[in-house]
């Protein structure tokens, strides 16, 4: 029962707490919604591994605040995203987006995995054994032989 507990506790402590104040939330569910959306999908530029909404870096902060208020302004969720890449580039996005120089990095990697497969393929094709490279019968038969000995 103790190990139980102590298994629970561990579990509901290593949760990550959600980074968004109680004084930044908007009055407006709907648009709070809306918010919190946003919030996964813009990075905070200051930690770049986490989104604005699981960060708690100050920057991180004022970029949720500024969603906010742009939303209150009546600006739509597309708006919102333009605002930030203009200001801080596309890697203010947790995914970039599918065009000119990103489509040559998106294709990178399944290009290489593929030249990889075609790459092994060839060598193997090219390192089976022939019929030179088989031992005929007296040949197997003195190999036997030296075996034994």
């Amino acid at each position: 029962m103790r190990y139980l507990f102590s298994i629970l506790l561990m579990l509901v402590l290593t949760v990550p707490a959600m980074a968004v104040q109680p004084e930044e939330m908007l009055a407006d569910p709907l648009l709070e919604t809306r918010a919190q959306s946003l919030d996964k999908v813009i990075r905070c530029v200051q930690c770049q591994s986490e989104n604005i909404a699981s960060s708690n870096a100050d920057w991180a902060k004022d970029a949720r605040v500024m969603v906010r208020q742009l939303l209150t302004e009546g600006r739509g969720d597309q708006e919102i995203m333009s605002f930030f890449v203009e200001r801080y580039g596309e890697r203010v996005l947790m995914t970039p987006q599918l065009n000119g120089s990103n489509l040559i990095l998106w294709i990178a990697g399944p290009l290489m995995l593929l030249l990889s497969f075609a790459g092994i393929f060839l060598y193997s094709r090219r390192t089976k054994p022939n019929s030179s490279d088989i031992l005929t019968a007296e040949e197997e038969a003195r190999l036997q032989e030296l075996l034994k000995d």
